[in-house]
């Protein structure tokens, strides 16, 4: 599956930057204009095999936002999100500049998303399994409730992913996709990461 994977995430992440390209110009002018802070929003992450790698989002929050209030912690109405950052986030666009960590090999369009070292460092051996696959811009989490689920309902999705994995399974995830593109990423009071009342921004 992996050759078919890697094919199917090329052709999908570069035509997913031509078709957005417009979008991802008009955000980044929004962006700058708002408070000529940087475009994009970078940060370490843990990818496949527990491996690091830095990912990519358009910024929602001000400058410095995960070393105010709440931390990582992001909730509906926090006021460190920007003006355009509300509609980026409503709309799921902050995580278009992903396309690009995919054409890198950093992550796949289908897969568990990818979440911080301290998370991963609390995990158990059944969740280390999520690790065994390349973090995703998707994934069967994401098509089953989202950031409203409790952390470890959303991980064992994940690690069911990883074991029922196929190309038919990435297809009906692709297809479920959109119908769940307007329900956030708030993570609200059952949602996020608890063990150390920390939770991260994905």
């Amino acid at each position: 599956m992996s050759v078919g994977k890697r094919a199917m995430d090329v052709a999908v992440a570069g035509f997913g930057l031509i078709l957005t390209s417009p979008l991802l110009a008009l955000a980044a002018l929004a962006i700058k204009l708002e408070d000529r802070g940087p475009v994009l929003y970078r940060q370490q992450r843990v990818g496949k095999d527990g491996g690091d790698f830095e990912l990519l989002k358009l910024r929602t929050m001000v400058v410095g936002a995960e070393k105010m209030g709440a931390g990582y912690a992001v909730d509906r109405g926090d006021s460190r999100i920007t003006r355009s950052g509300r509609a980026l986030r409503r709309l799921s666009l902050d995580e278009l500049p992903q396309l690009w960590n995919i054409l890198r090999g950093d992550m796949s369009v289908v897969g568990p998303r990818p979440t911080l070292r301290y998370q991963v460092d609390s995990y158990t051996a059944r969740q280390l399994r999520r690790l065994e696959v390349k973090p995703g811009l998707t994934g069967w989490a994401q098509v089953n409730g989202r950031a409203s689920l409790p952390w470890d309902e959303r991980i064992e999705l994940d690690v069911w992913y990883v074991e029922h994995r196929s190309l038919w399974l990435d297809l009906r995830i692709l297809a479920r996709t959109p119908l769940v593109l307007f329900h956030g990423t708030y993570k609200g009071s059952s949602g996020g990461w608890r063990p150390s009342e920390k939770q991260d921004d994905n």
